[in-house]
């Protein structure tokens, strides 16, 4: 249970919203055009079983003051009027679409995998974190419908507008295709968990209502992770991929989760820092031990934290590989195929050194490294075959309905 949860509980109605270019007024008025949604891009409701979509807060885990910047030690703001200054406004009401962008991306990227799923319980684990993600949209949404006017209004509107299959959505790991099963697991084990720590930064926000979101989001987004962990056990265990194809799209989604911190020596963090609005991974933590912080290198320390603790996560899955394995499993250098960042575009090898050889060396070095059209194709047989351990659904897990009609 969350400490004095509140939750403001909406069921998603049946019938067709109003029109998606008219701009929602109320709450009411945004369910209805996110039901249209659900049915462009194909997700059916009964799909969710009894997961109730909910606007839900942690007020307690929140706090009362602001915990760091120029404003610490003052009373956290409750209403967007009592934010000082438009830039903070502004900055805020771009983290909280950036948040809700993702949700409903991830949605769209991953909604085609439940009529494939390799088992009964696979299919529930998506579609459970399909809901969850929708639900975490819905609190962004919120957020933006209710304390940030008409300009809230108009970012919640374009949350359902924006589609990952368009390649429009706002980040470009949220635009990318996920063709298969594979792909799954990798992300929700590793693009995911970059959620985790974004999650995580924003539940100590100046922002009381944003920062009382994060509680819920981050209780339900340990599924999401425990979904990748447990789905990469399980096909190292089945034994039917090869492992340096698995590592292959390791080696994919884990520089994407990479980018995903941003850029290095941002300025956004620094000032979003210096505003209150967004700390530290640990932040409580690295403040009650007096940790300082370097505000010019904040993205560069969370993906730090990151990138050990998916090292940790893969030495796990190493203990299941068999007694005959020649290699093992490897978390690839944060300097290696890079889009966003100092070493963007940049050619690195998977241990962080510099390449240094010539245009064609490069081109079969990264045909070893990620995934190519051959392993796509081999994938097709694989998945023919029993190439991922059975995992059977709980009662309760049955009982929910989620997934089971999909």
């Amino acid at each position: 249970m969350f400490a004095r949860t509140c939750s403001h509980t909406v069921h998603v109605p049946r019938r067709l919203g109003k029109s998606m270019a008219e701009l929602p007024k109320t709450w009411d008025d945004w369910i209805s055009n996110f039901n249209d949604w659900q049915q462009r891009v194909g997700f059916n409701p009964d799909w969710l079983g009894d997961f109730e979509l909910s606007v839900l807060f942690d007020w307690d885990r929140a706090g009362e003051t602001i915990e760091y910047g120029d404003y610490s030690g003052r009373s956290k703001w409750e209403r967007s009027l009592q934010v000082p200054h438009q830039n903070i406004r502004d900055s805020l009401i771009s983290m909280i679409t950036v948040q809700g962008d993702t949700e409903f991306a991830s949605v769209e990227q991953q909604r085609h995998l439940l009529a494939t799923a390799p088992t009964d319980y696979d299919r529930y684990a998506a579609a459970r974190i399909m809901a969850e993600e929708q639900r975490h949209g819905w609190q962004m949404a919120y957020l933006l419908m209710t304390y940030f006017g008409q300009q809230g209004a108009r970012e919640a509107q374009k949350l359902l507008e924006r589609n990952a299959q368009d390649g429009n959505r706002l980040l470009g790991a949220f635009n990318r295709p996920m063709p298969h099963w594979l792909d799954f697991f990798c992300y929700t084990m590793f693009v995911d968990r970059d959620g985790k720590y974004q999650l995580g930064m924003l539940s100590t926000s100046a922002f009381k209502p944003l920062a009382a979101s994060m509680g819920p989001m981050l209780k339900e987004e340990s599924f999401h992770l425990g979904t990748g962990s447990n789905g990469l056990r399980r096909i190292i265990k089945a034994g039917v991929v090869p492992l340096d194809m698995l590592q292959r799209y390791f080696n994919k989604w884990v520089s994407t989760a990479h980018d995903l911190f941003g850029t290095d020596s941002s300025s956004s963090a620094h000032w979003a820092y210096v505003w209150g609005i967004k700390g530290r991974w640990d932040e409580r933590k690295k403040a009650g031990e007096g940790i300082d912080v370097d505000k010019e290198v904040l993205n560069e320390e969370s993906r730090g934290h990151y990138h050990d603790e998916i090292v940790a996560e893969v030495e796990k899955l190493n203990k299941y590989l068999p007694e005959d394995a020649t290699a093992k499993l490897y978390v690839a250098h944060e300097n290696f195929n890079r889009e966003i960042g100092d070493c963007a575009g940049k050619r690195y090898m998977v241990s962080g050194e510099p390449f240094t050889g010539s245009d064609e060396e490069w081109s079969n070095y990264i045909s070893e490294i990620l995934p190519t059209k051959e392993d796509e194709e081999k994938l097709k047989e694989i998945f023919q075959e029993e190439w991922i351990e059975n995992k059977p659904l709980t009662p309760r897990q049955v009982a929910s309905g989620i997934g089971a009609t999909a």
